[in-house]
């Protein structure tokens, strides 16, 4: 609890940091561009294909003129539109959450490696391969469960409960992947991401609930028709500035916990004698047998001295010296 609140707490104070804002307008860019291209080309089919299908329900009709006969003139007309937008939403909250994860992620894992985790190896266990094949995989697994659960949305419990926890779900695969790419390996991101998965799973729901916010600004009504050019950019920077926050959260909590893992148990290379096996003494050379030197010649005795005239001369080496004994 204590490190999912300070990286909590981190992550909202890096969403003022003017790096995080400059590239969130990356993102800001393309889906407007995006966004009013599809309402330029699919808003008035769009509109008709609505209003046809609500004329031809005739139980949908019948509210539809009852309430019209209470008093909410333009029920009709208005109806249509937020149909419309109720429907636009998934795609563009997924089309969001795909572009952050893509354009601004890598970099606010490297600003916040570089500020908080300057010391922490990248062992680059992941690629961008495997992050295009499994948010591909995800994105398509939320839009089906997004597509399945839409009946369910006008249940008013659920339409509060269901989308967030898809979102979330889609939130916890793509940053879970992205922010441990670059510095933990393909074990150490599997450990973690089991270790940890219902604490990111939770944090990622959580962001899927705060994601929720721009809906305020879809459901302008007639409102939002007639200012569509300034809401429109207005609820994309939103769900940008959300999902950059859920990117900064992840990113702080899965790194802190990796340099805690590493911090317990640190994982030393096996050498190359340990992987080869245990080393054996090698057998010792036979030694050389000294050289045998000749022993020193030994010294010369001295000359004897001259004897004066009439001494008698030293007994030799070993004989008596009193004679006749």
């Amino acid at each position: 609890m204590t490190l999912l609140l300070d990286s909590f707490w981190r992550a909202a104070a890096y969403c003022l940091h003017p790096r995080v804002i400059a590239l969130s307008l990356l993102p800001l860019l393309l889906m407007s561009a995006l966004a009013f291209g599809a309402g330029w080309f699919f808003w008035e089919p769009a509109l008709d294909a609505v209003q046809d299908r609500i004329g031809s329900w005739a139980l949908l009709g019948s509210l539809v003129a009852a309430l019209e006969g209470a008093g909410l003139t333009g029920l009709r007309a208005a109806l249509a539109p937020l149909v419309v937008v109720l429907l636009a939403t998934p795609v563009i909250v997924v089309c969001s959450l795909l572009a952050v994860a893509m354009l601004m992620t890598p970099a606010m894992v490297s600003l916040v490696a570089a500020r908080r985790f300057p010391q922490l190896e990248r062992r680059r266990g992941g690629s961008l391969l495997g992050a295009l094949f499994g948010g591909a995989w995800a994105t398509l697994a939320a839009l089906l469960a997004l597509l399945l659960s839409l009946p369910l949305w006008f249940v008013p419990p659920l339409v509060l409960v269901l989308p967030p926890l898809i979102w979330g779900w889609l939130t916890y695969r793509l940053m879970g992947y992205d922010v441990l790419a670059e510095h933990a390996d393909a074990v150490e991101r599997r450990a973690l991401l089991r270790e940890h998965g219902t604490t990111l799973l939770a944090m990622g729901v959580l962001c899927g609930y705060l994601g929720a916010a721009p809906s305020v600004v879809w459901a302008s009504g007639v409102l939002f028709v007639a200012m569509a050019p300034l809401l429109v950019p207005v609820a994309v920077w939103i769900y940008t500035l959300v999902f950059a926050f859920s990117g900064l959260w992840f990113a702080h909590y899965a790194l802190a916990a990796l340099e805690a893992r590493r911090r317990a148990a640190p994982a030393a290379p096996p050498s190359a004698a340990a992987a080869s096996g245990p080393v054996l003494p090698l057998p010792r050379a036979a030694e050389p047998a000294p050289l045998a030197l000749p022993p020193p010649p030994a010294a010369a005795a001295p000359p004897p001295a001259a004897l004066p005239p009439g001494a008698d001369a030293p007994p030799p080496a070993g004989a008596s010296p009193w004679p006749g004994r």
